[in-house]
């Protein structure tokens, strides 16, 4: 409670300060479900010629894209170094985080909003009212789906950034492999063999940020409940791991004032 009391009072500084300039949140708010939009466009035209790709169809696309742009979306909210975390760790920015009795890598993470996130977050749940499988336990389905794939995801991310206490600046791997989950995220799981299927929910865990809570969403099940549980459970525990574990490799940048 403690913990959770301190995050809390970390989110409402943050907006508050994202909300000092209301103009421009609310530009970035809409101009990212806007961007958003268009970008799904694509899919739409793709699905008026091709009617379904192994059974699925432009419907099933506007619940996975829903859940991994709120996923996103949440991630930027909340979390949001979790995407320049290894600039932190190269730069010898984390003495500040140190030099507080907080848990580090909880401080670090959400020490930073991302306001467009926000867009992200919200047309999601656009995306989902539009899919046609709208109904109000499944929009209950679609809140936990897209806060256990934010999971996984902002999991995900601290793992990846986390090889910088090793090797340096990763900002170009990283950004790679962002890029890996938000690509692999949206297509239908259907299109990847077993072996591709292995590395999705491994390696690059995108299938558990769009396809499977996809599945959850339309269609309630405790196998595919349990996959989630099991997939956010499992990957924020080796970031926590991977983390502590290369916490102990930090050295010192002397760059508290930088913080400060």
């Amino acid at each position: 409670m403690k913990e959770l009391k301190f995050l809390i009072a970390i989110w409402q500084t943050n907006l508050q300060s994202a909300m000092e300039y209301r103009a421009a949140f609310l530009t970035q708010v809409i101009g990212m479900i806007v961007n958003n939009f268009i970008y799904f466009a694509i899919w739409i035209i793709f699905f008026n010629k091709f009617k379904d790709v192994r059974g699925w169809g432009v419907n099933d696309m506007y619940v996975t894209f829903g859940v991994l742009a709120s996923s996103f979306g949440l991630v930027s909210l909340l979390f949001g170094n979790t995407f320049t975390l290894s600039d932190i760790i190269a730069k010898g920015r984390l003495d500040y985080y140190l030099s507080l009795p907080r848990p580090v890598l909880l401080h670090t993470v959400a020490s930073r909003t991302i306001a467009s996130g926000m867009g992200d977050f919200l047309y999601g749940f656009i995306s989902y009212c539009l899919s046609g499988y709208f109904t109000w336990d499944g929009l209950a389905r679609f809140a936990l789906a897209a806060l256990l794939a934010a999971t996984v995801f902002g999991a995900f991310l601290i793992l990846t950034q986390s090889l910088a206490f090793w090797f340096g600046s990763m900002s170009n791997f990283s950004g790679l492999m962002l890029n890996a989950m938000l690509t692999f995220g949206i297509y239908p799981i259907t299109l990847f063999d077993s072996y591709a299927k292995l590395i999705l929910f491994t390696i690059i865990p995108a299938a558990l940020m769009g396809a499977v809570p996809a599945e959850f969403i339309r269609a309630f099940t405790w196998e595919v409940l349990g996959q989630l549980l099991l997939g956010a459970i499992g990957f924020l525990a080796l970031a926590i791991f991977v983390f502590h574990k290369g916490l102990r490799r930090y050295e010192s940048g002397s760059a508290i004032q930088i913080e400060i």
